[in-house]
């Protein structure tokens, strides 16, 4: 076959592009801690045959957002109060780290810039009421600022974590009772960055995550510490031992319902 016969072929194959929407649909709240996922119904929904749905269910098993219940099927995970408290404790290293490059690499003009343009759609949807719009907006916020450190490895680990912080936004979102506090907290960070206040910017970060602990977690601190796992994690994998997404709850060893930003 001479290559120019060659024909392009779609970048994405079907198991993969359902994978991309349920896990948005996990992410964004569509599809809720603990709700189970039918075959039948999901493949009349995708309009696709058992054989790429399977598949693409296995690849969100094996990343751990689903977890398998011998004789009973596939279920989206609940994130247990130690889950998000180890999300955010992860995620205010990356962010602080990536903080620290964007102004010590002379980014900080292009990264506010970019996160001004995320910011514009937070403001946008809350106005509106919008608290999937403003929850996409707050998790691509903090996509958008460790990317902006220009840091391969820091943007890759906070991408493995991106859909567990979205439950956790998700979750988060109910918690505010002035909507505009979301929005404030976040130009707070924008302002830091533009003002070149690396020192101020770092303690906003660290305040950020630690609100949204206090908020899910009520009688944590990051600072402090955890709660502890249910049960010890599994060297058998993430496909073996999913951990439970939280719906941050209000008792202490617990996380509340639905899901920072």
């Amino acid at each position: 076959m001479a290559l120019a016969e060659l024909q392009p072929v779609n970048r994405d194959s079907t198991a993969a592009i359902i994978a991309e929407q349920l896990r948005a649909a996990i992410m964004n709240g569509s599809l809720p801690p603990g709700t189970q996922l039918g075959e039948v119904d999901l493949a009349a929904k995708f309009q696709v045959s058992r054989g790429p749905l399977r598949e693409a269910m296995q690849r969100l098993v094996q990343e751990g957002l689903l977890r398998s219940e011998r004789h009973r099927g596939l279920f989206v995970i609940d994130l247990e109060p130690a889950d998000v408290f180890d999300i955010y404790t992860t995620r205010n290293a990356i962010e602080q780290a990536a903080a620290t490059l964007i102004m010590r690499g002379g980014r900080a003009e292009q990264a506010a810039g970019a996160l001004e343009e995320v910011l514009a759609e937070m403001r946008a949807a809350v106005r509106r009421g919008d608290p999937h719009a403003a929850s996409d907006a707050d998790s691509r916020f903090h996509e958008v600022l460790v990317a902006a450190s220009g840091s391969r490895r820091l943007t890759r680990m906070a991408r493995t974590l991106l859909t567990e912080t979205g439950m956790c936004i998700a979750a988060l979102q109910r918690t505010y009772e002035v909507p505009d506090a979301q929005v404030a907290e976040h130009t707070g960070i924008v302002d830091a960055i533009r003002g070149g206040r690396e020192s101020l910017l770092l303690k906003l970060i660290d305040s950020h995550m630690e609100d949204g602990i206090r908020r899910l977690l009520p009688g944590y601190s990051l600072h402090g510490p955890g709660p502890e796992p249910s049960e010890p994690p599994s060297s058998a994998g993430a496909a073996d031992a999913p951990a439970r997404p939280a719906r941050p709850r209000t008792r202490r060893r617990s996380a509340a319902r639905k899901p920072a930003g």
